[in-house]
């Protein structure tokens, strides 16, 4: 991956990033650190290089296997979320897909851990980061409704695929005072955006509706 491509140009330039930015702003992102984040990631070496000049639309794309990255919005919006309770020290997604948000995050949190249940996309995803000098990702390939026991407990907890219900083991591996963000509902019907802290009770608040691949038991190798 060449400095050049990286840093792209055209419409994958840091012009076409900033665009991207203010549109985010008048969708209604106020977070000025996800925001300066978004504006210093060249999203487009997470897609193909056939779409890269689709990089910076406001539209999830896809990126092989039944996956896709989703659209700029979400992505700020749920980082967002993760991060309205203060600044977070370890957390968990779920769900590498391309690297782009588990990328995001590593700009904003101590310590990521990542798991992706589909092994090419790890490896695709760990190159990436290679080629970005990011040191502070942990990349595994599990099952998702599981977590990671093995690092847990977690600050925060991201969840990039729709579960019907609010997996138990994800829970189990929230910290005292942990924000977990997950889509919920049904795969091919109404799915919403919810929040959970874990502060004394587990408190819960569900925002836009949205949609999102399934999240999907088991493994599969890079062979595969």
């Amino acid at each position: 991956m060449t400095p050049e491509w990286i840093e792209g140009r055209g419409m994958t330039s840091k012009r076409t990033r900033m665009r991207m930015i203010e549109r985010l702003q008048t969708e209604g992102i106020r977070s000025e650190p996800v925001l300066e984040t978004m504006a210093s990631i060249p999203r487009h070496i997470f897609v193909d290089e056939a779409m890269a000049h689709l990089a910076y639309e406001d539209s999830a794309l896809p990126i092989g296997y039944g996956q896709t990255i989703s659209q700029p919005y979400i992505v700020a919006r749920m980082t967002e979320l993760l991060l309205s309770f203060g600044h977070l020290k370890r957390v968990l997604e779920v769900g590498t897909g391309c690297g782009y948000q588990t990328t995001v995050l590593s700009k904003l949190v101590d310590e990521v851990y990542t798991v992706e249940r589909l092994g090419i996309l790890a490896s695709k995803a760990t190159s990436r980061w290679h080629a970005l000098s990011l040191n502070n990702i942990h990349s595994f390939i599990a099952d998702g409704f599981q977590g990671l026991k093995s690092n847990a407990p977690y600050d925060g907890i991201i969840v990039t695929a729709c579960a019907p219900e609010l997996p138990a083991a994800l829970l189990e591996q929230l910290a005292p005072g942990g924000v977990l963000v997950i889509p919920i509902g049904d795969v091919s019907g109404t799915q919403q955006l919810y929040r959970y802290h874990k502060s004394g009770v587990l408190q819960s608040d569900g925002f836009e509706f949205v949609r999102f691949v399934p999240l999907i038991a088991g493994v599969e190798g890079i062979d595969h």
